[in-house]
């Protein structure tokens, strides 16, 4: 994929595209299905591909108090539109004069004579313009008048209902990390640097690296216990993470995000790790002594190793 970044000023060489338009907040199943069809009709058309998304969420540049919660970053993003074998990504600065422009506006001025779309495929629900009012019909006849064709793309059916963002951040709020990895197509991830905690941890026999997201935004999953999966500096390793206000020890009010590690020792503090969600085991939860919760955090542990062996061996309920 070779990324053309607008905010940049960097130049468009080619002329002609097959392209989709949207924000595609973690890059899930639905969206993935759509870059799929955009990469058939250029291939039918003997031209490339495109998708051309915005840097920021464009409400955040109308409204500079929103809090957006992502699925992904920015950089994120970018990564993960790499895999889906589209030609190009185009990166269009979302500002205040564009959110003004109507669906025709914005077709022809936009996405004809800057970016050279020649063919537009837009989601099966999806609506732009400034009132995004107008639906699917209106585009078709606003791409014949400029000379534009509009094509819309299938929805994505599932046994599990319908993909979308919004019901992926749903189920990671409640913790089922599985279903939501499921839409997603992938794992679902948190990366940050390893900050100093309160190094209880290891006074336990759980020594834990604190985590600090380096995406500010980001969805936090529900609190309480996972089982996953951690990259740290190219090396994989197996772990069980908290999140939670630490009601046992301190009653935080802040949200700590802490892993322990499986089969690793030495110094993690300012470096930089990812980790994956595998599974949910369970909510968070106070206990009457630190020693009921180091008991408990044994047993998490047991539970946490036997699903990623699960995990690993391809367990079809997995």
């Amino acid at each position: 994929m070779e990324h053309i970044d607008l905010t940049k000023n960097q130049e468009i060489a080619e002329k002609r595209f097959v392209a989709t338009v949207g924000f595609f907040d973690g890059v899930h199943a639905g969206h993935r299905y759509l870059i799929q069809q955009v990469r058939a009709e250029a291939e039918r058309q003997g031209v490339p591909s495109a998708v051309i998304t915005f840097p920021v969420h464009p409400r955040k540049v109308l409204q500079t108090d929103y809090q957006p919660a992502l699925l992904c970053g920015y950089e994120e993003k970018l990564a993960l539109l790499a895999t889906t074998g589209v030609d190009y990504c185009i990166t269009l600065p979302f500002t205040r004069a564009l959110s003004q422009l109507s669906a025709r506006a914005f077709m022809q001025q936009v996405l004809q004579e800057q970016l050279h779309v020649s063919t537009l495929m837009v989601g099966y629900d999806h609506r732009f313009g400034h009132n995004r009012q107008e639906e699917y019909g209106d585009y078709v006849r606003y791409g014949e008048e400029i000379g534009m064709p509009v094509l819309r793309a299938e929805e994505l059916l599932t046994d599990d209902g319908k993909v979308s963002s919004t019901r992926i951040r749903k189920l990671l709020k409640e913790g089922d990390v599985m279903r939501a990895n499921s839409l997603l197509s992938y794992k679902y991830t948190l990366s940050g640097k390893i900050v100093e905690g309160y190094r209880v941890g290891r006074t336990i026999g759980f020594p834990t690296a604190n985590i600090r997201s380096w995406e500010r935004y980001k969805v936090v999953p529900a609190l309480g216990v996972y089982a996953v999966r951690v990259l740290l500096q190219g090396a994989p390793y197996e772990g069980m993470l908290y999140i939670g206000k630490r009601p046992t020890l301190h009653a935080d009010s802040e949200i700590s995000v802490e892993v322990n590690l499986f089969n690793f020792s030495g110094n993690l503090y300012n470096r930089s790790l990812t980790v994956e969600f595998i599974d949910f085991i369970r909510p968070d939860q106070k206990f009457e002594t630190l020693e009921l919760l180091v008991e408990q955090i044994h047993k998490d542990k047991r539970i946490v190793q036997q699903r990623l062996r699960e995990e690993r061996l391809g367990d079809p309920s997995s």
